[in-house]
């Protein structure tokens, strides 16, 4: 309790019980922490630019619901020698997302791979009413019906 008094000042404690409830505090200030969760995307150099729109895509919804996204392009054979091919592309997916979300980690090398973290940005907060609806019926126009021409 004191250490530093003299003579110096103890409790007696059973060991038992103080494991316990430091356990029980610890999982409690877990329990408060907020989880973000990465995905990630994997492409190649020669990934077309429709393939790419799909995984951009998907890379949208997850950052509107509030998640990070990596994007990886993996390098094979001797695709190391041009990294301005991937450098476009993941300047290109960037440039498409650059309304709901920032750059975070700049694209570098990592081995055979050239990485880039996306994060949501702030002004984008995770909502539902972010993402597109289908019109309901009721707000649907009603189909006008002509007449057949005799």
């Amino acid at each position: 309790m004191s250490p530093n008094a003299s003579p110096p000042v103890c409790r007696v404690v059973d060991f038992g019980k103080f494991t316990y409830e430091r356990t029980k505090k610890e999982k409690e200030a877990r329990r408060g922490q907020k989880k973000i969760e990465i995905k990630e995307i994997r492409l190649r150099p020669k990934t077309t630019s429709h393939h790419r729109g799909f995984k951009t895509k998907a890379a949208r919804g997850w950052l509107l619901d509030g998640k990070k996204v990596r994007v990886r392009i993996r390098f094979r054979g001797r695709e190391r020698d041009y990294p301005e091919i991937a450098l476009e592309d993941l300047k290109e997916i960037a440039a498409e997302l650059q309304d709901i979300s920032i750059i975070e980690v700049a694209p570098e090398f990592e081995g055979r791979t050239l990485l880039m973290v996306l994060a949501p940005n702030s002004g984008a907060a995770p909502t539902s009413e972010a993402k597109p609806q289908a019109p309901r019926p009721a707000e649907a126009k009603p189909v006008e019906k002509k007449a057949p021409a005799k």
